[in-house]
């Protein structure tokens, strides 16, 4: 079975402003690069549009409501106070997000695929279930975590989450919810502030790892396979999600950590390995942060390669 992506050029009609880091160019670089021939293997699907019903799988309906109602016919809407701007295509937009994310855990349950990468923005993972938050609207990653319970029959079904920023989205939406697992690799103190080693939810179903700025690869890799893959195999997840967000690499411009693509490599063929024992392989990565399109690109390539020769 090939690895399939789902991607839509709705997600290039989100537009929050010519100086927003949350640009459409980024996902034109991810798609720039897994368009050659090292990809022909892949298999190209379009988002379908999510449903209000999936979305409030995590979303409070209030906060749906809040976010329809905000679309502008033209121009500008921001939900957060500036960081979170919509523009007219964003609701179709992150509601391809949400379809694709859907749509990628039915296609790995019903055997069609071993793997899924969707290739989609905005990014989702600071997406609480009652705001939005850090270019973030709704939170794909965790609505597909739910789904999979929901619509698959799934008992448990772990989030991992290596971008640059915790996510607390996922982590509120999960925290009493022992049949979800998150874990998350992040650099702290930063945005926004949460994830602390502490914070472990219900069921010991939080694992934060905390990284201190310039953290170099030995030390990711460490505390990634001495804390959260343990944790993650003793969960005995019967799928994984991926948070793909790239922007702990040394070239990203927002943040502090000092990641390179073969870390990327090397975290997405420990899932692969994990995902092969627990769950026959079973992954959906969700494209989430990165802000240098060279270092986006490059790391995407590498992360679907990776899923491409699980």
């Amino acid at each position: 079975m090939t690895t399939i992506v789902y991607t839509h050029e709705a997600c290039l009609e989100h537009r929050p402003g010519s100086h927003h880091p949350e640009s459409p160019e980024r996902l034109r670089a991810v798609l720039q690069a897994l368009r050659t021939p090292d990809f022909a293997a892949l298999e190209w699907r379009e988002a379908p549009l999510g449903t209000r019903e999936q979305v409030e799988l995590i979303h409070d309906p209030a906060f749906v409501d809040e976010v329809a109602e905000l679309v502008p016919a033209k121009g500008y809407a921001t939900l957060d106070g500036g960081d979170t701007v919509m523009s007219p295509g964003s609701w179709e937009a992150v509601m391809r997000c949400v379809g694709a994310a859907c749509a990628g855990v039915d296609a790995v349950m019903q055997g069609e695929a071993r793997n899924v990468f969707c290739a989609t923005r905005p990014c989702g993972h600071h997406a609480e279930p009652d705001r939005a938050m850090g270019f973030c609207i709704f939170n794909q990653a965790a609505i597909a975590a739910v789904h999979a319970l929901d619509t698959h029959g799934l008992e448990r079904v772990a989030v991992i989450d290596f971008d640059v920023h915790h996510g607390n989205g996922t982590q509120a939406a999960f925290f009493n919810r022992p049949e979800l697992f998150y874990a998350s690799s992040h650099q702290s103190p930063f945005y926004p502030g949460t994830g602390a080693a502490s914070e472990r939810g219900v069921a010991n179903n939080i694992v934060n790892v905390p990284l201190p700025r310039g953290c170099n690869s030995a030390l990711f890799r460490e505390k990634t396979a001495e804390i959260i893959l343990p944790a993650l195999r003793k969960f005995a997840p019967q799928l994984i999600i991926i948070s793909a967000g790239f922007d702990a690499h040394a070239s990203d411009p927002l943040a502090e950590l000092n990641l390179t693509d073969d870390d990327y490599r090397w975290v997405t063929q420990e899932l692969v390995d994990i995902a092969n024992a627990c769950c026959e392989g079973r992954i959906v990565s969700v494209l989430e942060g990165g802000y240098s399109l060279d270092a986006l690109a490059s790391s995407s390539a590498v992360h679907v390669h990776t899923l491409m020769a699980a």
